[in-house]
């Protein structure tokens, strides 16, 4: 190795490695301040490509749950109306059965105008949770519920398809088979005790559509927040720091700075020992 005034060459091997240590000591510091492994594309290119689609995903699951908890209350506010059909026309029934009896010594006219009150209170009541003939004032419900919750391998696999529509599903008067029915009559009233018998049937039909509707939506939920759990907890070993070793890699990066400067404060006196040559 040869001596030189002109260049230093220690001395800038000290300055160059002061440097990688001040990079090292700040990348270091930046981590242990953000709590992120990758506070930049340039710290690990590639596991930030996989960390953003796991957050794009997490995004998407997370605005899915809520999509799915809006269905659920939708589908639970028919199922209400449903119950109160229900009771309706259990209402309806007692009434059919004391007008059937040979024994009723009321008055059938005021007995039937109460039932046909009741008839009115189905077909309005089914108008508002939209599963009335034309769909009522609620007629967004009688139709194909499509809920988009997303982490599906195609968008198809990614929603819960809950169908209300059809002649099946409405339940007024009309679609339970009793909007002719009363019981002003004797006769009339055991017709009308057999046609509730298969309305309850029928509105028990569309209950259990109903009720399997919100249990796939429950069943979509628990698996959307098992995906956002396991999806998160994989980007949070991409991209989170792991303190315990940015916290030793701090030390070992004040060590080496502290170590640098003393080095390069030795290398910047070496060419002063030159000068003893001259003497």
């Amino acid at each position: 190795m040869s001596y030189s005034f002109q260049t230093n060459v220690t001395s800038l091997v000290a300055e160059q490695n002061l440097r990688v240590n001040a990079d090292f000591q700040s990348k270091t510091i930046t981590q242990l301040t953000s709590g992120y492994r990758i506070n930049n594309s340039g710290d690990d290119p590639a596991g930030l490509a996989v960390a953003n689609k796991l957050r794009s995903s997490v995004a998407e699951l997370t605005q899915g749950v809520g999509n799915a908890n809006d269905g659920i209350a939708i589908l639970q506010t028919v199922d209400g109306g449903l119950n109160n059909i229900g009771n309706i026309l259990d209402r309806l029934k007692t009434l059919a059965t004391q007008s059937a009896s040979g024994t009723f010594s009321g008055d059938r006219a005021t007995t039937n105008n109460e039932f046909q009150t009741l008839l009115g209170e189905i077909d309005r009541q089914a108008s508002n949770i939209g599963l009335a003939s034309g769909g009522g004032t609620g007629g967004q419900y009688n139709v194909s519920l499509s809920v988009y919750i997303g982490g599906g391998s195609t968008q198809a696999n990614a929603q819960v398809t809950v169908d209300l529509s059809g002649s099946g599903n409405v339940v007024d008067s009309g679609g339970l088979g009793i909007s002719t029915s009363a019981v002003d009559t004797q006769t009339n009233a055991l017709a009308a005790v057999t046609a509730i018998d298969t309305a309850l049937t029928n509105l028990g039909a569309v209950s259990g559509r109903v009720g399997a509707g919100e249990n796939d939506l429950q069943y979509a939920i628990n698996l959307a927040q098992s995906q956002i759990t396991n999806q998160s907890a994989a980007e949070s070993q991409i991209r989170d720091a792991d303190i315990a070793t940015a916290a030793a890699n701090l030390t070992k990066a004040q060590v080496l700075q502290q170590s640098s400067v003393a080095a390069l404060a030795q290398a910047n006196s070496s060419p002063q020992a030159l000068l003893k040559l001259l003497q």
